[in-house]
């Protein structure tokens, strides 16, 4: 009888009534630590989660978990930061993929440590004993920090970063012990046993990415989440969400609301979300991702696609801001809408002509002559003027790399700005004509292509060229994330879209 009950004992927390907290379904204390646990979530995103427990170790654990079950591949990130008395040194926290609830369960786990060690740690067998850990990294103490854990298949990766920087490779383990179910979350263990611990998480986001040979046209698009990201803290809240595709938010000049696109239409959305309300872009009905407002805030420009025409079909139009009947302005194809000129005169766009590659062009929208601004190898896209009129951003391969540009607005001067090796996307200055937000793909992406589905930085620089790039948002997403201009009024906030496989 003895037996049974110790066996009912540790297994008992499987059969918990589900306590769902913010997107974790639930939340337990694995391992009947004796110092109970808990997770709360507050009206900014931001979770508090506290945990007990002797450890994670040998062949045995106990912590407070909050988790999600979930099957096949997945991205896991999120800021953690310890807070209050810290019990023990190594007090932990971060993110876990374990096979059951049990207390010996077979796991990976990405951890923090109160004394800075920063490592991926395992067991291999239920009821194994841990193993130690391949790598480590060792960061000050108690400072937040950027946790990501990734499975690709039967391959767990842990990523690290602190704010401000890439994520860094920790460790990766391969193993065949996982079911393609499995329950992942965030945990927090005390490491002393009449003691507890806290911390405060947030940017919490559980992700699930595609294969590379992923068809959108054939499988269906991957769900949307429209983002607010203050560039100074890094605090990002969700303020719509989708299951199917939309894209490229643009700031309204009010501050209160927001525009994007979603299968050819444009909608609006305030700021706190709600639901979005349609914008009358008259018979404009297959408008891309390709749109943005003049800086005096009165019209918009849109990318709308013409039937039986060359690339698509993709010409430009401007509309007053608030709806109505759209006006042509590019009768050649494809041309796609990148910038307002300060003067609201003209538009900037990148179209292709005569069937060559891509250049920038300029045009009045009142029916003035094309002109040709760039002549370079490579591929050159995303160009937009500065608040000021005296610059005309871009990013071009010309180099080999997709590269950040700026060049005199009659396009001449053309001056490098990125050297690094990522391949760096559409550059939109702020307001205040004081900053750069960019997209960063991957250095394995073709130069020349911004796909959609992939791990990429939104970054933000400074116009004056002084100091590197600082990572501001790692996400899901690429392509309509960022294509287009959108910066809060008051320069501190951009809009954006990042991407997980529908729910």
């Amino acid at each position: 009888m003895k037996t049974i009950l110790l066996l009912l004992l540790s297994v008992n927390v499987a059969f918990c009534q589900e306590l769902p907290v913010g997107i974790f379904q639930s939340h337990v204390d694995v391992g009947q630590p004796k110092d109970q646990g808990d997770i709360t979530l507050d009206d900014n995103q931001l979770y508090s989660l506290t945990g007990g427990g002797y450890n994670i170790w040998f062949g045995k654990d106990e912590f407070h978990f909050a988790y999600k079950k979930i099957k096949g591949d997945f991205m896991l990130t999120a800021n953690f930061e310890l807070i209050g008395v810290i019990p023990d040194p190594h007090s932990k926290i971060g993110w876990m993929a374990r096979t059951s609830l049990e207390d010996n369960a077979t796991h990976v786990s990405a951890v923090a440590h109160a004394d800075g060690l920063t490592v991926m740690q395992w067991r291999k067998l239920k009821g194994a004993f841990m193993r130690d850990p391949e790598d480590e990294i060792r960061y000050p103490k108690k400072n937040p920090q950027i946790i990501q854990l990734e499975r690709v298949g039967n391959k767990f990766s842990m990523y690290v970063a602190q704010v401000g920087e890439p994520l860094q490779l920790v460790g990766s383990q391969t193993t065949d012990e996982f079911p393609d179910e499995i329950f992942v979350g965030l945990f927090a263990c005390s490491h002393k046993e009449g003691a507890t611990i806290n911390a405060k998480i947030w940017n919490v986001r559980i992700d699930k990415p595609v294969p590379d040979n992923y068809n959108p046209d054939a499988e269906g698009f991957l769900g949307s989440r429209l983002e607010i990201l203050d560039v100074f803290n890094g605090k990002r809240t969700i303020i719509h969400e989708s299951t199917s595709r939309f894209e490229a938010p643009n700031w309204m000049p009010d501050g209160k609301r927001l525009l994007f696109n979603e299968r050819g239409s444009l909608y609006k959305i305030l700021v706190e979300g709600g639901a979005p309300e349609k914008l009358n872009t008259g018979e404009a009905n297959r408008n891309n991702n390709d749109h943005g407002i003049s800086f005096d805030g009165k019209m918009l420009a849109i990318s709308h696609h013409r039937d039986g025409l060359p690339g698509g079909g993709s010409s430009i139009y401007v509309l007053p801001l608030e709806g109505g009947t759209p006006t042509l302005v590019t009768d050649k194809t494809p041309s796609y809408w990148h910038g307002w000129n300060p003067n609201g005169k003209e538009v900037l766009y990148v179209a292709m002509r005569d069937g060559k590659k891509y250049d920038i062009y300029k045009k009045s929208i009142k029916n003035g002559p094309e002109v040709r601004l760039t002549n370079l190898k490579g591929h050159i896209d995303g160009p937009e003027f500065s608040p000021d009129g005296k610059y005309i951003y871009y990013n071009g391969s010309q180099t080999g790399t997709m590269q950040l540009w700026r060049m005199k607005p009659d396009g001449t001067n053309p001056e490098q700005l990125t050297f690094d090796e990522y391949n760096n996307w559409f550059p939109h200055i702020s307001p205040d004509g004081k900053w750069i937000a960019f997209i960063s793909f991957p250095i394995q992406i073709d130069p020349d292509s911004h796909p959609a589905n992939k791990k990429v930085m939104l970054r933000i620089m400074s116009v004056s060229g002084i100091g590197a790039p600082r990572a501001i948002a790692h996400l899901y997403g690429g392509q309509g994330t960022i294509n287009v201009p959108s910066w809060s009024p008051n320069s501190k906030m951009i809009a954006f879209v990042s991407n997980s496989e529908r729910k």
